[in-house]
């Protein structure tokens, strides 16, 4: 069914609405003053959005998604994967005359300039075809942001409009055949022409997503041999060709092409940003870019469980449904709780970024400058973003296969696509090996650097660690605050013993980085589900909260244990050897991780009759 006028016309009363409603905020409000603050603030110092609380509009900007994505774009499933020419450009023309594409586009260049939040509704409710999820969250997000964000206003007038309609669809060109991860190391180089109208630019870009059918494309080519810098080339420009279409395990109708550059000629004036500033648009862009990911891969749980529950119901072994099995409800149970704690981190995250964007004056000439400090300053949540939802996913998925057995193995049944497309979102916008990497590093950076206080929170800690620590507070989920603040504690003592062993060569140190990791992701996803439990509690009662509350219950438990039990190894792996330095470190353990006694399969039990009864995912 195609929207309606009046449909059409709510979308952009919400993109009005959204935007008066993010200027009353500041990031104080919003419950995030620093990135990476949370591991040292107190949770009572948080207020997040849930998506329990969406006003009407934003309830209506999500179904209008949803029908976009269930009745125009599930239908042509087969001809996307098959790679059918014109399909998906068609779509996403389609999604710009509706309004989706121009949600975040400044007024002032033909779009909505909605905020993160309504524009998180449009991401997770749009993608029940995993393929074209991919080429609209590329052209919405990392395709159309660089220039959004650092584009000249002659730039923008003659793109953005463009792109806003799906006249133009966009890419982004980073990665090469030599320089995936290590972004810096590309060889494909711009030189200016003689005549100084031009920089003509050589190489190669490779897996380039929207490459086969993009018109405009961001790319980054080393002036004079070590200047990184982003330029916008255009289709059309001599010298601009496209390579042949990957074959791919999964995402098969998404295009992924290489971008050919032999002596491409782009005018000077699509320089984007500043000569060897390329590195700061590369980094900052993917950081929204990892959050995007995350809204996507929220709505693919929802979507996986969708399929898996009612088909446990319906099939039947030895007599009786699958879905009375308590191995299988396990599984359901696990899809939920992980699929709770994403969708928390995400509109949390959401609301941080807006809130703090919008205390910021859009009519001063350093508006993208600060912007730019933001999109850095939360690139620790960002990649939390990422790697926690790509794996949840992934777990989301498989688990979604093994409840259907064989036929979940068949190209017949849906969840054979989406556990193929799934896996893809481990290596984009950096793989999590990499963000893991970043996670942990940028927070010790910023401990040494005095932009965060981790350092006096460590010499706090050790004097605990002698004298005793809070007992928990007896309010409703009190043991998991409790315990959550140890989680944090233990992302700090491990942080603090790693540099103190390894000093300048932690970077290199690379198993432990990763756990420490590890401990940051969970403690940023616990906190959030627990954040939102306690604020469905406040808002509408303790009989909505219940589910939320058992969910967060039992993730705490199970991950103090893993994560204790994990720890341990580790301290194994710092100390090398020395007993006497690992029994140190166990008994410092021992006091920082408390014991939680919950009867887990008990309560897991609960959550899937839950979701059973629901059919899907529901509080």
């Amino acid at each position: 069914m195609a929207l309606n006028f009046s449909q059409r016309l709510l979308l952009k009363l919400l993109g009005k609405f959204s935007k008066n409603k993010a200027q009353c905020s500041s990031p104080l409000a919003s419950g995030l003053s620093q990135g990476g603050g949370f591991l040292i603030d107190a949770i009572e110092k948080y207020d997040i959005f849930i998506p329990e609380e969406a006003n009407e509009e934003e309830r209506s900007l999500a179904g209008l998604a949803h029908d976009f994505s269930v009745n125009e774009v599930l239908p042509k499933s087969a001809d996307i994967e098959a790679g059918k020419q014109g399909i998906t450009p068609a779509l996403l023309k389609k999604a710009g005359e509706l309004g989706f594409l121009m949600a975040e586009v400044a007024s002032q260049y033909g779009g909505l300039g909605m905020g993160k939040v309504p524009t998180t509704f449009i991401s997770e409710n749009i993608t029940h075809q995993g393929s074209f999820t991919v080429a609209f969250m590329c052209h919405t997000g990392i395709a159309m942001l660089p220039l959004r964000a650092y584009g000249t206003h002659d730039q923008k007038q003659k793109y953005l409009p463009r792109l806003a309609t799906g006249e133009m669809i966009g890419a982004y060109a980073l990665t090469e055949p030599g320089a995936g991860s290590d972004a810096m190391g590309g060889k494909a180089h711009a030189d200016l022409s003689p005549d100084g109208r031009h920089y003509i630019l050589n190489g190669e870009k490779t897996f380039i997503t929207n490459g086969g059918f993009a018109d405009l494309f961001t790319v980054f080519a080393k002036v004079g041999g070590d200047k990184l810098t982003a330029f916008l080339v255009e289709r059309s420009f001599p010298g601009v060709s496209i390579g042949p279409e990957e074959h791919k395990m999964g995402i098969h109708g998404s295009s992924t092409t290489p971008l050919i550059l032999n002596n491409a000629m782009v005018p000077i004036e699509n320089v984007l940003g500043e000569i060897g500033k390329g590195h700061r648009i590369a980094f900052n862009v993917l950081n929204v870019g990892r959050w995007k990911l995350g809204a996507a891969c929220v709505s693919t749980c929802k979507r996986l469980m969708e399929k898996m529950i009612p088909y446990a119901k319906a099939r039947q072994q030895f007599s009786t449904p699958i879905a009375s099995f308590p191995l299988i409800r396990d599984k359901i149970a696990t899809a939920a709780i992980l699929t709770y704690h994403l969708e928390s981190i995400i509109y949390r995250f959401a609301r941080t970024l807006d809130a703090a964007i919008e205390t910021l004056d859009r009519s001063s000439p350093d508006f993208d400058a600060k912007r730019e400090g933001f999109l850095k300053e939360y690139a620790v949540e960002a990649s939390i973003a990422k790697v926690y939802g790509s794996e949840c996913l992934d777990t989301v998925a498989d688990e979604s296969v093994q409840v259907l057995g064989g036929y979940g193995f068949c190209a017949d049944y849906e969840v054979e696509r989406f556990y193929r497309d799934s896996r893809i979102n481990r290596i984009f916008e950096g793989t999590n090996e990499i963000n893991r990497l970043i996670i942990t590093n940028t927070l010790v950076k910023r401990a040494f650097a005095g932009e965060l206080p981790l350092l006096q929170r460590l010499e706090e800690l050790h004097r605990q660690l002698k004298n005793g620590f809070p007992e928990a507070v007896d309010v409703a989920l009190g043991r998991e605050i409790q315990a959550l603040a140890r989680l944090k504690d233990l992302a700090i003592y491990l942080a603090g013993l790693a540099v103190e062993k390894y000093k300048t060569k932690l970077e290199s140190r690379q198993m432990v980085v990763a756990f420490i990791s590890d401990v940051i992701i969970q403690a940023y996803a616990l906190e959030s589900g627990l954040l939102r439990a306690r604020k469905i509690r406040a808002k509408f009662g303790e009989e909505k909260a219940k589910i939320a509350e058992t969910m967060v219950t039992v993730a705490i438990a199970e991950q103090v244990s893993l994560l204790s039990s994990r720890a341990r190894q580790v301290l194994m792996n710092i100390a090398d050897g020395n007993e006497k330095d690992f029994v140190r470190y166990a008994k410092d353990l021992d006091l920082l991780v408390p014991k939680l006694f919950v009867n887990t399969e008990k309560l897991r039990d609960i959550i899937a009759a839950k979701m059973l009864e629901v059919d899907g995912y529901r509080l």
